[in-house]
């Protein structure tokens, strides 16, 4: 039996996320590295830009997530939130060198910080480093700092309207 149609529209294919510090399926490089935790990189984020968000974006969410790490629940590198509807790119080091977009909220990485936190896999296993950029419907969660990565990923997932994703690897 087919699958009924949804009235939901798929905007994934024109909202982009892309980068000029890294590509889909490539390695991240040194300078977006861990500098503590056995890791001696850079602990950059790296540049981020996207495109094509859909009519009624009002604000985005910023989220790097490592599906690996060996928690049994992931590891969460950055959550940032209430990133501006005409916020399209983040500089190299914001979130950790700079300040994020005014009105952005970072919330506490799963290293405890309120900030980019590079990669720092164990040595010689490859993991994954997501990036994805929400575009919700919304102008700003009802959260505040103190929010958990998993509290922002709730809300965020109900008022999302589209996604795009930017994948790469990295191994020590």
């Amino acid at each position: 039996m087919a699958e009924p149609e949804q009235d939901i529209p798929d905007n994934t294919a024109s909202f982009v996320l892309t980068s000029t510090d890294i590509a889909e399926g490539e390695s991240l490089g040194k300078k977006h590295e861990l500098n503590v935790f056995g890791g001696n990189g850079d602990n950059l984020s790296p540049q981020l830009t996207w495109a094509g968000a859909p009519e009624g974006t009002k604000s985005f969410v910023l989220t790097c997530f490592d599906p690996d790490a060996p928690t049994g629940s992931g590891w969460w590198h950055w959550v940032a939130f209430n990133i501006p509807d005409d916020v399209s790119s983040l500089d190299t080091g914001v979130g950790t060198v700079t300040g994020m977009p005014a009105g952005t909220i970072q919330a506490r990485n799963d290293f405890g910080e309120k900030n980019f936190g590079g990669a720092c896999p164990p040595p010689g296993v490859v993991h994954r480093y997501e990036f994805r950029v929400h575009a919700l419907n919304i102008e700003a969660l009802d959260l505040d700092e103190g929010a958990t990565p998993a509290l922002v990923g709730f809300m965020t997932h109900v008022h999302t309207i589209a996604t795009a994703k930017l994948t790469a690897v990295y191994t020590r």
